[in-house]
């Protein structure tokens, strides 16, 4: 079976996640935050480092609950850099604090986060290859900056629009290739 070029085939967590996860619309604003943290940790890493370590990410984030996330303070943000499971960068930890507290902020003000992503695309798939950004990725990504939100560059973004479906980018010859 052929997969986007990207998938390391040799990682049974990788075929799930491109197979059965990867450019799936996603609507839920849990599984939205919990991409969005895990696309903020991946910056200057490899995805599959982020997909090997997501279970304990998964343990050490409360399952990316993100009301329990805004309320962290220093003793959590201590026992974070201490797990050896995920990533132990300061800046990231505080950044997801202060990103979730955003996350509510567009939840309230727009009924849920997923209609506030969705609105940028009047609620439709965005069907393109071979891009690490676009004009709608460097959108979000302005949008997110100017509400406070950290590690939401318009790469990262354009992996998490990727990620969660808004942006379908199966290659040509991958079995789950579709057309607009």
């Amino acid at each position: 079976m052929n997969r986007c070029s990207w998938v390391n085939n040799k990682n049974p967590l990788y075929i799930k996640y491109h197979d059965e996860e990867w450019a799936v619309p996603v609507y839920d604003d849990n599984k939205l935050f919990e991409m969005l943290l895990l696309e903020s940790f991946q910056a200057g890493l490899s995805w599959e480092c982020i997909l090997n370590k997501r279970e304990a990410f998964c343990s050490a984030f409360d399952n990316f609950n993100y009301v329990k996330i805004s309320s962290y303070d220093d003793k959590k943000i201590e026992e974070l850099l201490q797990n050896k499971g995920i990533i132990r960068n300061r800046r990231k930890i505080t950044a997801a604090i202060k990103n979730a507290k955003i996350f509510m902020d567009i939840q309230k003000e727009y009924q849920s986060f997923s209609d506030y992503l969705w609105s940028f695309t009047n609620n439709e798939i965005i069907y393109e290859y071979d891009k690490t950004k676009s004009e709608l990725s460097d959108r979000i990504s302005k949008d997110l900056a100017k509400r406070g939100m950290k590690f939401v560059g318009t790469t990262i973004i354009y992996s998490y629009l990727q990620a969660v479906g808004v942006i379908n980018s199966h290659e040509k010859n991958c079995l789950l290739y579709k057309e607009r």
